[in-house]
Order: structure tokens, then sequence, then C-alpha cells
């Protein structure tokens, strides 16, 4: 046989034996199924199993596209139709059909997913996966991580963490590598401790400079431009706008940090530095059940009210336990009143699975007791009354928000996390939708502005907003 002929097979057959390898190497495997006669994924790792299940339990005052609860194995876990949630059309229902559900796994938290289809497990290598773009899908594109081919089939691979999982600080890694080389850019000695002459003047040195001498121009003070190296981290990494609203906190906890860290070691470095200092910010009893002496300061702050319906607009609720405690609260202060409480978070796993609260057995003789009441299985949850005065919202409140005047807005620790012009939209609505004898409530360490020409009432670290 011809030689040249022979090393023409013979590297055929080496590519052939490389391709082979190639798709054999498998280092992403996803879960496909359909929308809409359309292909899509997820990761495999959130995928707990996958069942067919029918006739959830309904579930008052929840998402539209929350169906409901179904008992998988003893374990009460929140039904979502995906369908429904990305706004494409479902047909009406059959009370004995069974749906597809793919049971999902995340941040400890399980929930079943409701699609047309489910197909199969699909191997893929990662390198193969591509950007997204807004033609893949008739989803937005904030919730698609990328598109993939495999055997003719194009699929939508959708982003688990950033459609279900707690609050995105809307940062990239990116944006803050470039901020933190933008601070590395500085002249020297424009930062402490990164050498260079110190940009503070002497007293004694200003008053040698001779009169025909230009003033040199005005330096700021290291902890200044510290503070203002520390505000641009803040926003970077947890998306936290230091502002009028906050900026008193922020100087004060510079301080305790600089004592902490020493004068030279202050800057924030990474995202867990950025965690370390806000530690403190946070209001009391964030993300927990509030104490009887808490739930009476904010009682004492609540104005007198005879109207027979207590509006209230609760914009950051989280996962529901201050939602919960704010209702018994005002139960408690308006007995013959009903209390309509509009309850919302951008967290969706979080407000999905609030109606679904329950309270721990060491709470049974506090002072929530009177509005607890026992399940079948002998867990606590709150009473009807409680439930039906909440209404659990997946909303984004820089967006439009269509909501009544208002009686008590309680709005803690959230508008620190919205960049200035949002603050300044929500302040302003804050004042609009407020009725003439209203209270506002913001977090411990947040502050309204005077231009917004609101008064203030204060109880323990606790201060009520009102118009004047």
């Amino acid at each position: 046989m011809d030689e040249n002929v022979m090393k023409s097979a013979e590297e055929l057959n080496d590519a052939l034996q490389e391709k082979k390898e190639a798709a054999s190497y498998v280092d992403f495997k996803m879960v496909t199924f359909s929308l809409a006669d359309k292909d899509y994924a997820i990761d495999i790792m959130y995928v707990k199993e996958i069942a067919k299940a029918g006739r959830f339990t309904y579930v008052p005052n929840t998402l539209p596209f929350v169906l409901g609860v179904y008992n998988l194995r003893g374990e009460i876990i929140p039904i979502l139709d995906l369908r429904l949630f990305f706004n494409i059309e479902v047909q009406k229902r059959e009370d004995k059909k069974l749906e597809n559900l793919l049971i999902l796994t995340l941040d400890d938290q399980t929930f079943g997913l409701v699609v047309d289809k489910i197909d199969k497990v699909v191997g893929v290598q990662k390198s193969t996966i591509q950007p997204p773009h807004p033609l893949f899908a008739d989803i937005n594109i904030k919730y698609i991580s990328g598109v993939v081919e495999n055997n003719n089939r194009l699929y939508v691979l959708l982003d688990i963490l950033r459609i279900f999982g707690s609050k995105d600080n809307g940062e990239s890694k990116e944006a803050v590598a470039e901020q933190m080389a933008k601070n590395a850019a500085m002249p020297a000695g424009a930062e402490i401790g990164r050498g260079g002459p110190d940009p503070r003047l002497a007293p004694a040195q200003k008053a040698a400079a001779p009169a025909s001498e230009p003033t040199p121009a005005k330096k700021e003070e290291p902890a200044n431009l510290d503070i203002k190296f520390i505000a641009e981290s803040l926003k970077s990494y947890k998306n936290f706008d230091m502002s009028q609203v906050n900026e008193e906190w922020v100087k004060r906890r510079y301080t305790e940090w600089a004592s902490d860290r020493g004068a030279s070691n202050t800057q924030l470095q990474s995202s867990d530095d950025a965690d370390a200092y806000l530690s403190t910010f946070f209001s009391s009893f964030t993300g927990s059940w509030w104490s009887k002496e808490y739930a009476d300061n904010i009682m004492s702050l609540l104005p007198e009210n005879n109207a027979k319906q207590i509006m209230v607009w609760n914009p950051g609720c989280g996962s529901g336990q201050e939602t919960y405690c704010l209702a018994c609260v005002l139960k408690n202060r308006y007995p013959d009143a009903k209390i309509r409480i509009y309850a919302q978070d951008i967290d969706l796993l979080g407000v999905s699975n609030a109606s679904l609260l329950t309270v721990p057995a060491t709470l049974e003789s506090s002072w929530l007791a009177p509005f607890l009441s026992k399940k079948a299985n002998g867990e606590n949850t709150f009473n009807q009354e409680i439930k039906d005065s909440i209404m659990f919202e997946y909303h984004d409140c820089k967006n439009t928000n269509v909501l009544p005047m208002l009686d008590v807005i309680f709005a803690r620790d959230l508008l620190s996390f919205m960049d200035t012009k949002s603050q300044e939209n929500i302040l302003s609505e804050f004042f609009e939708k407020m009725k003439g004898n209203a209270i506002a409530i913001v977090g411990e360490n947040e502050i309204i502005p005077m231009a917004y020409g609101f008064g203030e009432t204060s109880k323990g670290a606790i201060t009520a907003y009102t118009k004047d």
C-alpha cells in the first residue's frame, strides 16, 4: 500500500479517536424538559427527583404561580408552576390530571416545579455551553445561564440560583475587580498605608506658605478617602449604596472598623470583608422572631386609628417572620379592624414558602401564643385570621407599586440596598401613599432625610416617621 495513503488513514483514525474521546468527556449533566414546545434544562445537581402528582392543597394569599402544597413522603413542599412564572399560557387544568414535577433542592429548601414534559438526562462538556441570547427563549434573559446543543436540539439552560436563590448582590466579579483596579491606580499617598507623602498639611506648614504663592488645593482627610473607598466596595460587593439614608452609620461604623483592624488595614478586599463591615447594620431580629420587648416598642409607636381596615406595606419582607410578627402586633393594637398587609420581596423561594412557615415549639408560651394554632402533625402555625391578613408577593418595589393609601409602611434595611435614585423615588412614594396619621418605619441604622418633610417619634432604637 502507498505510504502516503497509509499515513492519511492513520491520521484519519487518530482524528476520529480524538473526536470520540472528546465526545465521551462529559463534565456537566442536565435534566431536560419542555415548556410550550421549547427545550429547557436544569443543572442535575439541583434535581432531587422526578415525580408525577396532582390535586395539590390550595393555600390562600399565595403568589399566582404557587399551585399549592404537596405531601412528598411526609415532607410538605410548595409546588410552583414554571409556566405561570414565565407568563406562558397554560391550558385549563383537569382535576384528576397528574402534573410533571421536577423536585428541586436549593439552600436546604425543597420544592416542586410543574413543567409540560420531562425528557431525559443529557451530558455535555461545559465548554460547549454558549452565552445566552434573547432570541433563544420567550423568557427574560436574566434567568438564562446559557444555551447548549446536543443531538441537533438546542437547550436553554435556566439559572436556578438567579430564579429561586436569595437576593443577588447585582454586581459581577468583573465589576469588583474593575473597582479595585481603580482604587489601586490612585496616586501614592491617596490611601492610608499606600506610602508616599501624607496628604495632610501640618498647621505650621500652612502658616509658612508665602502669600504670593497660590493656595494648595484642599486635600481630603485620609479617613474621608478611606470611607469613600469603603462605600465603593460595599456597592460593588453587596449593592449597598451609601447616601443620606445611611451615611451617618457608615462613618460611625468606620471608626469601629479602623479601631479593630488598624488604620493601615481598613479597605474591603473581599465579599467576606463587606459582610463583616455590614454585620452591625441590620435591625434587631432580622430574619428571626421578635421578642416581646421589641413587639411592645413597635406597638407603642402605632398611632390611634379608628379605621375599619388598616392597610400596611411591608417591602423587603424576607421569609416572613417579620411580617407575621408585625401582623400580630397590629392585631393587638387594632383588635376591631381588618388588617391587610402587602408583604413583598424579590427572594422568590422565600416569599413562596412564607405562607407555610411554622413556629418553633419554644415560642408556644411567648407573646405570639394567642395567635397560634396546631397543625394535624402537631406543629405550630398562625391562626387563619393572621394568615388571611397577609398577601405575600414576589415583587421589586423599585418597579410600579399599585397600592391603596397606607396606614403603616414597614421597610427595615431595604433602602440602603437600592441605588440612590431608587431610594429617592421610594421615599417620595412613601410620602404620597401615607394617610395623614400614617407612620413609616425604616431600618434602625437608616434615616429619612429632613428634606422629605417627615416628623419623628422614637422608642428605643426604632424611629417612626410621620407626615408633619
